[in-house]
């Protein structure tokens, strides 16, 4: 029997040795014609020096094949059809289950960087931020929308804030770069992130799986998938991850930064006819963890002394090195998520018709250190608090008459959002703030010119000051889409689609008085007693806002009467439309070699700047043509995908911390830009013998400012938007069966991100290289190991994982109370993780 028989065979008779990620599948015995080999290598070869030059460096991707004898058919539904990936006309990197694994990853964060495109910063889960190709969403208020969409199961994730859950029974994730706004409409223009979940099946499974580690790591979950009579199957998982701090408190000693979560989900599949099936999904993500610690990076003088402002980087100290104070107050990061989704699909002889129905709700908080010490008059933290409430409801049809495969739908959103941005602080920081920004020192004034002379028993120092955005936001968004691939013929097709989309907000600030009762009762005490009066002051001067001072806004008007006034409500009330069409010609120039050029577009909706009143802005538009070629060489094992693209994101908008006109303290100000960008994509998968795989994937990108001015007129045209240019990751996965059939896995995988390129205010900020102490925008390295033993019949798995094993850690700089207080402060990336993990199936 020859190899290729022998995979027959088990097609036939399944056996636990199926279903394994990314193995090519057919191996004959039969020596096949270099003749045939070197003229498809060549033919590639040729279609690739016309298409794109690009420096071919090493990356990585992870994809998965059903079972070993579909020949690399990766099924996704990245154009909402079940296709080979081969044959879909996008760049797309898939990950599969397997691959996850073997990372030990708990959420897309940590696998993000070994698809270069992709970056997720998830230091704080409740508030992350997502880039494909250099384009992301800076703002994390809800009056404003994410550049890339994420969808779980086709369900769009709406807030930054539940964009980041906990992994548990996936199947696969489909990262699509390029705006999406045909397929998958708002909110993806600058590509899409698609996560599918396993679904019930008409077979008993169970799963079990407990993974240690250092830090005190413990992760363990459970699956259970139970076929119900005839038509009815329940899977049901559950996870539960706890980690010590990575961090200590230097005054408290005190574990900084632990984790501590747990999710569960439960999916019932009724199968109602031969053509009809329903699946109910229940999900639930409880997050109960550290928010992330701030790292003092000043040498603080021993008290009443105050750091330098502005802070001199060629002072900062070695993060590394120093040691940790937090003093925030409840400090901690909490999300509690439920959501209920109904998928129904039915044919309706050669149509499909499906409807996905969701609704979810969240909380979250997240309350940090924003000073990076323990001293009383420079204590400052942040609490942002999110309610949120949203519906989703899609409806389609997809067929294929004649030459033409098609799709039509239409799907609502609504959506109630509430935030609140708090700030807590003391009298005490207040007088350092104002006294820093050269307005005084009211409050020590007071007490060293008064009270303590006069011998009063009172104080105006050590009373807490606290200052919110109160922020609601009702968001509806109607669309209509339709998009068809037309078999031109054999091997030629064209791809015309578009969608329409209607978007109504509307979007209400309060900004109230700013809160510090023990302050106000002791002012209107010493008024009563004269004692105010002898410096010429009443309790009314001490009436001001620090953080929200929206004075310079005043007399702006709002939608609801009225202008922008302390303590009253304002509203807008903005539409927004756009259709996003494309357009694509792909051409099979062999059996297994397609030729594609691509139009599309996308948007994101317009809206409003959470903590500046009445801001609002316009629809973020980007263009993008690409063009590629995907190609497997079956006999050498290999495919071999290129593409190129270049985009022009219009209108982009970003969040910065800026001084207002009228103000001395800086606040978080809109500014607008267009941005482009050129680059390639290349993926490599390699069988090169039988027990090994080789798989690399690259992203080049020229990122640029097309146009951009800050509100300081300093003009960064034509200047670099500070994505690096080159991003990779490669690895390997080599698998050893032994003569009884267990088998040894070893996977090394290694991720690189070159060095931020800087522009005019990067070097002015002194971001990237100022200090001599630390390194910021350097390259960045990481390498994950796993090796693990799996059993004949696949029952039982022993693992040892390494995550970042050569201990790499970069540092990011946060500059909020640099220009007030002096406190700037960094986050520096995760240690070395290893352990050990134990799954048992059943």
């Amino acid at each position: 029997m020859t190899q290729l028989d022998t995979i027959r065979h088990e097609a036939e008779n399944p056996s636990g040795n199926m279903n394994r990620t990314l193995r090519i599948a057919v191996w004959e015995d039969e020596t096949m014609k270099a003749f045939k080999t070197n003229c498809r290598m060549k033919t590639f070869l040729i279609l690739s020096a016309s298409t794109a030059t690009i420096v071919i460096a090493p990356m990585a991707s992870a994809q998965t094949a059903e079972d070993e004898n579909t020949d690399f058919e990766i099924v996704v539904t990245a154009q909402k059809r079940e296709q080979n990936l081969q044959d879909v006309p996008i760049p797309i990197q898939v990950v599969s289950d397997e691959f996850i694994n073997d990372l030990a990853a708990d959420n897309i964060s940590d696998i993000s960087r070994f698809i270069p495109g992709l970056e997720v910063s998830a230091g704080s889960p409740t508030q992350p931020s997502y880039k494909i190709r250099g384009v992301q969403t800076s703002d994390f208020g809800v009056g404003t929308d994410p550049a890339v969409g994420v969808y779980v199961d086709g369900i769009y994730s709406a807030r930054s804030g539940a964009a980041v859950l906990s992994f548990g029974d996936i199947e696969r994730i489909e990262v699509l770069k390029g705006p999406q706004g045909t397929l998958f409409g708002r909110n993806s223009a600058a590509g899409a992130v698609s996560i599918i979940t396993k679904k019930p099946v008409d077979r008993f499974e169970g799963k079990l799986q407990a993974r240690l580690g250092n830090y005190a790591k413990k992760r363990i979950e459970g699956l259970l998938n139970v076929p119900i009579g005839d038509n009815l199957a329940l899977r049901v998982n559950g996870l539960y991850n706890k980690r010590n701090g990575l961090f200590r408190d230097a005054a408290t000693g005190e574990r900084l930064n632990r984790e501590n979560n747990w999710a569960a989900r439960a999916a019932l599949r009724w199968e109602i006819s031969s053509d009809t099936d329903a699946t109910l999904t229940w999900t639930h993500d409880n997050l109960d963890q550290d928010a992330r610690p701030a790292i003092g990076i000043v040498s603080i003088p021993p008290a009443p002394g105050q750091p330098p402002v502005p802070s001199v980087p060629a002072d900062y100290l070695n993060p590394f090195k120093v040691p940790i104070f937090n003093d925030v107050i409840d400090n901690h990061e909490t999300r509690n998520l439920d959501e209920t989704s109904l998928t129904i699909n039915h044919d309706f002889g050669d149509i499909a018709f499906s409807s996905i129905s969701s609704w979810r709700k969240f909380r979250t908080e997240n309350r940090e250190d924003e000073d990076g010490t323990n001293r009383v008059d420079l204590y400052f933290d942040t609490n942002n608090r999110e309610r949120n409430e949203s519906w989703y409801q899609e409806l389609r049809l997809a067929g294929e008459t004649g030459a033409f495969n098609w799709i039509v739908g239409t799907s609502y959103f609504n959506e109630k959002a509430q935030q609140v941005s708090d700030t807590f602080t003391f009298t005490d920081t207040v007088n350092t703030t104002l006294g820093n920004v050269g307005l005084g020192t009211p409050f020590t004034d007071l007490e060293n010119g008064l009270l303590i002379p006069l011998g009063v028993p009172a104080t105006l120092l050590g009373h807490g000051w606290r200052e919110a955005m109160f922020n609601e936001g009702k968001f509806k968004a109607f669309a209509a889409y339709a998009d068809v691939i037309w078999a031109v013929s054999d091997r030629l097709k064209l791809t015309v689609g578009g969608r329409y989309t209607k978007d109504k907000k509307r979007f209400q600030w309060l900004n109230g008085p700013r809160e510090a009762p023990t302050l106000d009762a002791t002012l209107q005490s010493l008024a009563a007693q004269g004692i105010l009066g002898l410096a010429g002051v009443t309790p009314a001067d001490f009436q001001f806002d620090l953080v929200f001072d929206q004075s310079p806004l005043a007399g702006i008007g709002c939608d609801n009467g009225g202008t922008v006034t302390e303590g009253a409500p304002c509203v807008l009330k903005r539409s927004y439309s756009n259709f996003s069409p494309r357009v694509v010609v792909d051409y099979k120039v062999a059996d297994d070699i397609l030729l594609y050029a691509s139009f599309t577009k996308g948007y994101k909706a317009g809206g409003f700047n959470s903590v500046q009143i009445a801001s609002e802005f316009k629809n973020e538009d980007v263009t993008n043509f690409e063009f590629g070629v995907k190609s497997q060489f079956r006999e050498a094992h290999l495919i071999l995908n290129l593409s190129g693209f270049r985009y022009v994101y219009k209108n982009k908008q970003s969040i910065r911390l800026g001084l207002p006109a009228g103000s001395s303290i800086p606040q978080y100000l809109v500014e607008t830009s267009d941005d482009q960008a050129w680059g390639a994509d290349f993926e490599l998968n390699w069988n090169p013998v039988k027990p090994l795989r080789l798989f690399a994937n690259t992203q080049y990108i020229d990122s640029t400012f097309k146009k951009r001015v800050l509100a300081n007129n300093l003009d960064l045209s034509g200047q670099p938007t500070g994505e690096p240019k080159l991003s990779t990751a490669f690895g390997a996965r080599y698998e050893h069966i032994f003569e009884g059939g267990s088998r040894l896995a070893f996977q090394a995988a290694h991720s690189y991100r070159g060095r931020t390129r800087q522009n005019d205010d990067s070097i002015a900020q002194g971001a990237l290289s100022a200090t001599t102490a630390f390194k910021t925008g350097s390259i960045q390295n990481r390498t994950d190991l796993r090796l693990s033993w799996t059993s004949k019949d696949e029952r039982f798995e022993f693992g040892l994982y390494g995550n970042n094993v050569f201990n790499n850690r970069y540092v990011s700089v946060n500059n909020l109370t640099k220009d007030t207080l002096g406190t700037p402060f960094v986050s520096i990336s995760e240690p070395v993780f290893w352990g050990g993990d134990v799954t048992v199936k059943f």
